[in-house]
């Protein structure tokens, strides 16, 4: 690939399919989350990385390889290997005696860092530690945040819309029931953002609705928030819009009410009800008749006597 005014143009065919792969899109592809590593690490880091990438596959790329890095002092390092792996969210681990323990996750935009929280590990309880069987790879989880703060402090709903980022997997048009095995539950209390991990179960009920159960296997955390990293609201609002060929357009005289009833309004010209064909009855129909004029008496039967 040559490159020209900033303009990279491809010399094969193979390196023109990859600039098309990474061209704007008007439905974008699935986003993939690359898994990197400090210089400085604990095993419970360690673990730790190695089970959110088995929640992640196939969506994701895991660095065995340490990165001797600080993301909040200086990205540049995340960016470029954002760019070389095609990815647009990031988790990175670290462990050291300020902060022991620690978790950044975050996600770019035009491959340059959006916003990133940095979550501190007070406990952790890894995939082998619960001896139970597992969904399969890949499948889509169910996301439930529970907790008022979520809605209402900025950085909480920052952090929400970040997890909802990392975990939702690929937008789907449908899901089986079958398919529903995976829970992902963010609870916040006193400070704290506890993380858990279910398994869905159906069981019979004795009716058409089965009755669930969840089973917890694993990943477990308790984390703190230490450190935030937010963007602007104009760079949040950049980085939300949306192309107008994908807006809905908006369709006139047309109504929902709350249980997603479809009403319409048809506009008729004025009807002129004497042209109005009608069903026609003997009783109605006019007779034929001598018309009398007003100054001519009317002829009187002659009745023999």
């Amino acid at each position: 690939m040559t490159q020209l005014d900033g303009i990279v143009k491809p010399k094969t065919k193979r390196s023109k399919r990859f600039l098309e792969s990474r061209a704007p899109k008007l439905i974008e592809d699935v986003k993939n989350t690359m898994i990197m590593k400090g210089g400085n690490t604990s095993q419970i880091v360690t673990t730790a990385l190695k089970d959110i990438y088995s929640l992640k596959k196939p969506n994701a790329v895991l660095y065995k390889k340490k990165n001797i890095t600080r993301p909040f002092e200086d990205s540049t390092s995340l960016e470029f290997f954002s760019k070389k792996s095609d990815c647009s969210l990031f988790l990175f681990g670290s462990h050291n005696k300020k902060r022991p323990n620690n978790f950044i996750f975050g996600r770019m935009f035009d491959f340059h860092v959006l916003d990133m929280f940095e979550l501190g590990i007070e406990k952790f309880i890894s995939l082998s530690q619960i001896k139970t069987s597992k969904f399969p790879e890949g499948t889509k989880p169910m996301l439930i945040f529970a907790g008022e703060i979520f809605d209402t402090d900025n950085d909480y709903k920052r952090l929400k819309s970040l997890l909802i980022d990392f975990f939702r997997g690929p937008t789907v048009p449908a899901v089986r029931l079958a398919g529903l095995e995976h829970v992902l539950h963010f609870t916040t209390l006193e400070g704290k953002i506890y993380m858990r991990s279910y398994r869905c179960l159906l069981k019979k009920s004795g009716c058409r609705t089965p009755r669930i159960e969840l089973e917890e296997i694993g990943p477990s955390f308790d984390f703190v928030m230490r450190r935030t990293h937010l963007a602007s609201d104009d760079l949040y609002k950049l980085a939300h819009r949306q192309p107008k060929a994908l807006k809905p357009k908006k369709k006139k005289n047309i109504s929902h009410d709350v249980f997603g009833t479809s009403f319409g309004r048809v506009h008729m010209q004025k009807q002129d009800l004497s042209k109005l064909r009608t069903r026609k009855m003997k009783g109605l129909r006019k007779r034929k008749g001598e018309v009398v004029d007003e100054d001519q008496e009317p002829k009187v039967a002659k009745v023999e006597s």
